[in-house]
């Protein structure tokens, strides 16, 4: 294949320095290929929409044992503080299941160590290494030897009898405590059962109370390390559907969300939650539930009960701006559409193509288009679908700016691309798993950088490329140049680093501020989008000479693939990233067009300064 001829559509301005793209004969079918793809695709993003608006609800949940203990500190009892929280707007109260201990604190049971009865009771057949119980309610710690692997036996000492246990039995899972549960359904709370797990348990899960979600404790599931027993509990989940707890995974719990769905849950860790105010805990938890589709917050209160009303009048407030209605979620898997998601394919596949055919040198741009389809298909594991969203995201954010680069204006045709490789994101990359944010999105990463470096080598010369390689080696290159070059890469490392603020560039304590402050009154725009924006608007304008506008434009590509990288979290609502991606281009393009006019007037004046005018 020969290398197709430059496009007339050259760039007008002299400072620009790259060569134009190459037009070839397929491009008016390639890009007609996308635009009959967009049908589909765009029939999958309604879709998606209409979902997302049915699950715009969320519950309070309150922790039970946390509202006891806060109670019982400020002379309250339970039922009364949780009243005073229900009104407050809390629904939903998280019950754990019942230990021996719990028993023996409510004067069901009576506990004591065989040395205790030995010193009282010499005589009587007592071990003083073991544990004994007796019923103060008639039969209950008669009953507790049939729910355990463990041996016991009777003994008798003082005229009662006992239940010796080899072991403490203090902590061992006793089932749900059944008056608790009705009293607070009665009261008009939903209940979420958390359970835990022992392996000296014969028959786990047999008593479960009627509640519509479970929240297991730990990091792993019931029966997680027993297959007999994980298939056991799937069937006695019923029509209770686990919570899948943020930043928590638990060994097992995915078997139960294939059959039953998940309720995706947020919760604070109770050592920060100290650390944070309660206006700031309040916008986290508005952020979970407006922005990654959490359905169940779980609540702690604070050691004060003003702090704790300060929390849940303050999230109720943010969550009504949100329209998230707090009431019990009804819990509808995502389904996906096979056959539109294979017709959505056609379109990265040829934009990729077209891609690769409009590089000055069509086949290195051939050979980089296919490498990049390659790698994101195996990054992907040769799933089709997540690695035509990859490819997607990857494609579009350069495309526009390898077709068209000569004017300001081209910054339109790059974005409007870039909404096209949206709309395949979404088609491709989301289903059940990615939605509840099981399912990663692979090479977020690549997004990044894979972008940026399309573009770059769409800039080398239509020319052997040993003679680049020569004339790049041969070049002078003066100390400003290396100055200016290392400052780029310094920013470029601190985007890709700051991807997610997974790492240790995180942002600064005004920054977080600042955040806050945006996402509380609305969603915020992601700062990478509105500062590459700007960035590659003045590229464009050609205002400034020589390299310097390749490299503005490489900026301008950060912006672009900021716009695919926000859309491929798949657990945030579609028309939330919408919203965040179209300020960003908003703020983006007020900015640019404000910098190139700062621009152009800072080197007039630097030209002219000192000089004298010609007189007429």
């Amino acid at each position: 294949m020969t290398d197709a001829a430059p496009t007339r559509d050259a760039p007008a301005q002299s400072g620009m320095t790259v060569p134009p793209p190459s037009r070839h004969p397929w491009t008016p079918a390639l890009l007609g290929l996308i635009l009959l793809s967009l049908i589909p695709a765009l029939l999958l993003a309604a879709g998606r929409v209409n979902y997302e608006r049915s699950e715009k609800t969320a519950a309070l949940v309150m922790d039970y044992p946390a509202v006891v203990s806060q109670a019982h500190r400020f002379g309250q009892t339970p039922q009364a503080l949780l009243d005073h929280y229900q009104k407050l707007g809390v629904n939903s109260v998280a019950v754990y299941e019942d230990v021996v201990g719990n028993l023996v604190q409510r004067g069901e049971v009576y506990q004591r160590s065989g040395a205790d009865l030995k010193a009282d009771f010499p005589d009587a057949p007592v071990n003083p290494q073991s544990i004994y119980l007796r019923s103060l309610t008639p039969g209950v710690a008669e009953a507790l030897p049939a729910r355990y692997t463990i041996p016991t036996r009777q003994v008798q000492a003082g005229g009662f009898t006992w239940t010796e246990w080899p072991t403490d039995p203090t902590f061992l899972p006793t089932g749900p405590n059944a008056a608790l549960i009705s009293e607070l359904k009665a009261r008009g709370f939903m209940i979420v059962y958390r359970p835990y797990a022992d392996d000296a348990l014969r028959d786990p899960g047999a008593d479960w109370p009627d509640v519509p979600f479970i929240a297991f404790n730990g990091e792993e599931i019931i029966g997680a390390r027993t297959p007999e027993l994980l298939e056991k509990i799937n069937e006695r989940m019923g029509r209770r559907i686990p919570a899948l707890i943020e930043a928590t995974p638990q060994r097992g719990l995915d078997t139960l969300i294939a059959t039953h769905g998940a309720a995706r849950t947020f919760s604070v860790n109770p050592a920060w939650q100290t650390r944070l105010d309660p206006i700031t805990l309040a916008s986290k938890y508005n952020l979970a539930a407006r922005e990654r589709s959490m359905r169940l917050l779980y609540l702690r209160p604070y050691p004060t009960i003003n702090e704790t009303d300060a929390l849940l009048t303050r999230t109720v407030t943010l969550l009504g701006k949100s329209g998230v209605k707090i009431t019990e979620p009804v819990i509808t898997p995502f389904t996906e559409n096979v056959t539109l998601r294979v017709l959505s394919l056609i379109g990265p596949l040829a934009a990729l193509l077209l891609l690769g055919l409009s590089f000055p040198l069509v086949r290195l741009g051939l050979l980089v288009a296919a490498a990049s389809g390659a790698l994101a298909l195996g990054l992907n594991r040769f799933d089709p679908f997540a690695g035509g969203a990859l490819i997607a995201a990857v494609t579009f954010p350069a495309l526009g700016l390898v077709l068209r680069r000569a004017r300001v204006t081209d910054w339109f045709i790059a974005t409007g691309l870039s909404l096209c490789g949206v709309l395949f994101v979404s088609a491709l990359g989301a289903n059940r798993d990615s939605v509840l944010g099981l399912e990663p999105f692979r090479g977020v990463g690549l997004t990044l950088a894979l972008p940026l470096l399309l573009v770059a080598l769409s800039f080398l010369p239509r020319q052997d490329l040993r003679q680049t390689a020569r004339d790049i080696y041969n070049a002078p290159i003066k100390l400003g140049d290396v100055v200016v070059m290392g400052l780029a890469l310094a920013v470029f490392a601190l985007v890709f680093l700051r991807r997610g603020n997974a790492t240790g560039a995180s942002v600064s304590d005004t920054e977080a501020k600042i955040r806050q402050d945006l996402q509380d009154s609305l969603v915020r725009p992601r700062f990478k989008e509105m500062a590459g924006h700007p960035l590659g608007l003045i590229g464009l304008s050609g205002a400034l000479p020589g390299y310097f506008g390749a490299m503005l434009i490489l900026g301008g590509v950060v912006g672009q693939a900021s716009i695919l990288n926000t859309f491929s979290h798949f657990h945030t609502p579609l028309l939330i990233s919408a919203t965040r991606c179209f300020l960003g281009l908003g703020v983006g393009l007020i900015a640019g067009l404000i910098g190139i006019w700062v621009v152009r007037t800072a080197l007039r004046l630097w030209h002219t300064y000192g000089t004298r005018p010609v007189n007429a």
